[in-house]
């Protein structure tokens, strides 16, 4: 054994160094316990399937699927069909089941308006012609049209109190968020003059109206003085109805300005009419005063869009 050198495990010399050869070892001592083997088992015969007893069954032949037969094509259904006088508006499909049910009842509520007003107005101021110029016996028709008449404005209370509860649910109906800006109010006081534009421009309609009545002979028959209140009474109520809307505007409400828009667009229409019927007559009068409110209507309309948007703070 060289100095330094320790002895193996041993007691047998363990040669180092880049030459020596690396003695093998014996392993260390396994317990008695783990030098036994294990006694090998033989397994069991596999059993064939299905076990013995139980005839195997073959699968039963698959049957052919009958062949697809090729649905009838559905006629589209058709929509309802409707009489005269049955139309109704089309509903907005943003509306709420509460608003939308309003709405339902609102228009339910105008046909029986319209026949009170269309039928009380010419019968009662016809009735009371035809009674003062000719029998009394026309007096008994204004009652008759009194009636109707009383009918058309029931109705029409029933449907103003309708009206008031649809805007206690409708946004435009109330003060605006946006009102304390001044963007908001410069549109609403706009939208208040534009409105008091439209009353002035209904009150000439009127007494344009009552005016041309002499020119056509209504005043001399009962009949056409009839006719001629009843058409009176439409740009009179409209004047009514725009008269309404300006404290609405005053406080920057957007509901104004959207009726005050609808009511353009019926003098519109009758401005198209009668500038229509002025070309094909060849009469300048009539062109040119349809002209000019086509162009009031078309402008006022345009402007009050704008003032309702800029009323609800969005950007027109």
């Amino acid at each position: 054994m060289y100095p330094g050198q320790q002895p193996g495990p041993y007691g047998q010399q363990q040669p180092t160094g880049p030459y020596g050869q690396q003695q093998p070892t014996k392993p260390y001592g396994q317990p008695p316990q783990y030098q036994q083997p294990y006694p090998q088992q033989p397994y069991a015969p596999q059993q064939p399937y299905p076990p013995q007893g139980y005839p195997q069954q073959p699968y039963p032949p698959q049957q052919p699927y009958p062949p697809q037969q090729p649905y009838p094509p559905q006629p589209s259904p058709q929509p309802p069909a409707q009489h005269v006088g049955e139309g109704r508006m089309r509903l907005d499909p943003n509306l709420t089941p509460a608003q939308r049910d309003l709405v339902l009842k609102i228009q339910a509520k105008s046909k029986p308006m319209a026949y009170g007003m269309v039928l009380g107005i010419p019968l009662a101021f016809g009735g009371v012609h035809y009674g003062i110029t000719e029998k009394p016996l026309g007096f008994v028709a204004a009652l008759a049209g009194l009636g109707l008449l009383a009918f058309g404005v029931f109705s029409l209370m029933q449907m103003q109190a309708l009206k008031r509860q649809l805007r206690l649910i409708t946004a435009d109906a109330w003060r605006s968020p946006a009102a304390h800006l001044p963007g908001a109010r410069k549109a609403a006081t706009q939208a208040a003059y534009l409105n008091g534009l439209l009353v002035l421009l209904s009150l000439a309609a009127t007494g344009y109206l009552l005016y041309k009545g002499a020119g056509w002979g209504a005043y001399g028959n009962s009949l056409g003085f009839g006719a001629l209140m009843l058409g009176a009474a439409l740009p009179f109520g409209m004047a009514v109805a725009a008269a309404t809307t300006i404290p609405q505007l005053l406080q920057v409400i957007p509901a104004g300005a959207k009726v005050g828009r609808s009511l353009y667009s019926v003098i519109f229409v009758l401005a198209t009419t009668v500038t229509g019927e002025g070309i094909k007559g060849g009469s300048v009068g009539p062109v040119v005063g349809g002209g000019l409110t086509l162009l009031i209507c078309g402008g006022a309309m345009s402007l009050l869009g704008k003032s309702a948007k800029r009323m609800r703070g969005e950007t027109p």
